[in-house]
């Protein structure tokens, strides 16, 4: 019976194909400059702010966009290897396919966090800068902390949903529409109909909410849409990991 390969070499393993996907560095490129450069133009359009936490959800408004980049990143690194072949060598090398979507999972996720805990302070310091707010902006302010690491955490839920999606349907192209509807059609559709029941089925999608802040979609208290982008990530994951375990391939 062949020994079970350790879970840090699978850890090992999915980082190199992340890495060794060209589209990887591509996504980081857009993600890097979109989320970026839109950071510091809400910032410029923004002259006064009440308060710190307002200004740095402003000039968070990027990730609003960037998350379809997340979305495309986070299939990718799932219909990739089935679309060239090479899932059936790691299925092969690690039977235990659960195992291997949650060592892919942690990858992504944590690339996808990675990236973003580097560009929220980048967007928090164009406010500082460009944003005129009484008493400023201190970087240790509760607030400006709890909006950078929701930030930070929505998109490795993001990486988390998107994956989950492509071990679901195995096609980019459904895989990267759906993800797209899910956060960035829908809720501001639904916003736009009006009404009780369409504002409800909006706050129940996983849009992208900093704080009490919603981006294109009806509000919620942070905790709410945090715990709804969570639940949407762990539900779509999980069938992911059931359909992977029942196919043949």
């Amino acid at each position: 019976m062949n020994r079970a390969v350790p879970f840090r070499a699978l850890l090992r393993s999915e980082w190199t194909k992340l890495r060794s996907l060209r589209a990887t560095w591509w996504c980081t490129a857009i993600y890097l400059l979109v989320v970026g450069a839109t950071g510091w133009l809400a910032a410029a359009g923004t002259d006064r702010a009440p308060r710190a936490d307002v200004a740095v959800g402003t000039a968070l408004t990027g990730f609003g966009v960037g998350q379809l980049v997340l979305v495309v990143l986070g299939v990718l690194a799932v219909t990739g290897e089935f679309a060239s072949g090479t899932a059936m060598t790691s299925l092969v090398a690690v039977p235990r396919r659960t195992r291997l979507l949650l060592a892919k999972t942690l990858v992504v996720a944590a690339y996808c966090a990675l990236l973003t805990a580097v560009l929220a302070p980048v967007c928090a310091l164009a406010a500082a800068v460009l944003t005129d707010v009484p008493g400023g902006i201190a970087v240790l302010d509760p607030g400006v902390l709890r909006s950078l690491g929701l930030q930070v955490g929505a998109a490795a839920l993001t990486g988390v949903l998107a994956l989950g999606l492509g071990a679901v349907l195995r096609s980019t192209a459904g895989a990267v529409g759906a993800g797209m509807a899910l956060v960035f059609v829908l809720p501001p559709a639904l916003a736009l109909a009006g009404g009780t029941w369409p504002s409800r089925l909006s706050q129940a999608l996983p849009a992208l909410r900093v704080g009490e802040d919603a981006f294109l979609a009806v509000a919620t208290a942070w905790p709410v849409g945090m715990a709804v982008v969570g639940a949407w990530a762990g539900c779509v994951w999980l069938l992911g990991a059931v359909l992977l375990e029942r196919r043949d391939v």
